[in-house]
């Protein structure tokens, strides 16, 4: 059974040449022809011996090599004017076409090399589908359940609630535990807002000093606000909340 093994290393004859003029830190402008087809024919040589397959644009790149070295072994012709001896070595360097493609080489490879660290950088990103929005196109806008306030104004409120209310409340000596259900504080706020035509200070809402009824009536004005059953609108930073039951709850 054969085996065709692949050498990741090198991605065609350019590549290999490259190595090689790198390994051996060779001036690419100024390529030593027989030094390095020395060492791609052993290359070559080292991969017949292992019995790998040989693609046949390494073998083209080999033939050219040679062809090059032969050129610059030929004997120049003798030139009385100096000026003109190289003007012709420049014209007639066989290396040039060869230079030139290694350099264009180099610069895609080095290119690949940036846009593979992009590749690499941009894996690491995670976005969100793009979501269909149609539905929403025709739609009226909806009222903010809680208008212009946030859950900062709220919290910045039960605040001051927490400090009036527990400045106040007499110390005592026996610890009182009573247990309201939110859902039960729930039905009694909307009650409260009924009977106040509707509309009611947040701070009227808290009428004991009880910290535990502190907590489940603020608790219970959030879950209000997210079931949409009440709005909240405060004119002003820092000034009062009023809360006011929506439509299907009012009197």
């Amino acid at each position: 059974m054969k085996y065709s093994v692949k050498v990741d290393a090198f991605e065609g004859p350019l590549d290999l040449l490259l190595h090689l003029i790198t390994s051996y830190e060779i001036d690419i402008y100024d390529i030593p022809v027989a030094a390095i087809t020395e060492q791609y024919m052993n290359y070559i040589h080292t991969m017949q011996e292992l019995k790998l397959d040989v693609a046949s644009e390494y073998l083209v790149m080999a033939a050219t090599l040679l062809a090059i070295k032969s050129k610059m072994l030929l004997p120049k012709q003798d030139v009385l004017d100096l000026d003109q001896q190289m003007e012709i070595e420049m014209d007639e360097d066989p290396r040039e076409d060869l230079v030139r493609r290694l350099i264009e080489y180099r610069k895609f490879k080095q290119a690949a090399v940036g846009l593979k660290e992009k590749e690499t950088a941009r894996s690491m990103i995670f976005t969100r589908e793009a979501m269909d929005l149609t539905y929403y196109e025709n739609q009226e806008e909806e009222i903010n359940p809680v208008a212009n306030v946030t859950i900062y104004d709220m919290l910045a409120a039960m605040q001051k609630i927490f400090t009036k209310k527990l400045e106040k409340a007499p110390r005592k000596t026996t610890i009182e535990r009573q247990e309201i259900p939110i859902e039960t504080r729930m039905k009694q706020i909307i009650n409260e807002i009924r009977y106040s035509s509707g509309r009611k200070k947040f701070s009227d809402l808290f009428t004991s000093s009880n910290r535990e009824h502190l907590v489940v009536t603020f608790l219970a004005v959030l879950e209000l606000m997210k079931t949409k059953d009440v709005t909240c609108e405060q004119e002003n930073n820092f000034s009062e909340i009023f809360i006011y039951a929506t439509k299907e709850n009012e009197v």
